[in-house]
């Protein structure tokens, strides 16, 4: 029988003469997940898969009926314009949002403003019976307005 060797690679960093820090033993890159699969947490976040024909997508259909969409547009060039002038919109107030966020306090500010809105909204439409009824209305006359442009 032939004893067969096995080596690691390491990486080789340069080392730095410095007598302040010790030198650490180097430990092996584990490439084993036994760890990881035997744990109690992953026992709870187990997913299985299953087939149901009712939530199930036919791409082809999708792509097929898309492109009669497509198809029924009579002004193409108009809707191309529009969808990248929203694009160019979200990536602009992304823009907008992240130099907002870099000001101090003012991310503070829009976050107490925004729970106080919610709060408002939430006794204006919500609380109430009467309330949600006049939202439903609004919701369905907004809806209303849409389909019939």
């Amino acid at each position: 029988m032939a004893a067969v060797a096995t080596s690691i690679m390491l990486p080789q960093f340069p080392t730095v003469p410095s007598t302040a820090l010790p030198n650490l033993p180097i430990r092996p890159f584990r490439t084993s997940f036994n760890r990881v699969s035997g744990s109690r947490r992953s026992a709870l976040f187990r997913v299985k898969a299953s087939e149901d024909a009712s939530s199930s997508i036919d791409t082809d259909e999708l792509f097929n009926d898309l492109k009669e969409k497509w198809d029924a547009v009579e002004n193409k060039p108009t809707v191309i314009i529009y969808g990248a002038g929203a694009a160019v919109a979200i990536w602009l107030s992304s823009v907008v949002i992240g130099a907002i966020n870099k000001v101090p306090l003012l991310p503070n500010l829009m976050e107490l403003v925004g729970v106080g809105y919610s709060g408002w909204f939430v006794y204006r439409y919500l609380l109430f019976e009467s309330s949600r009824k006049e939202l439903t209305t609004n919701i369905e006359s907004i809806k209303k307005k849409i389909t019939e442009a």
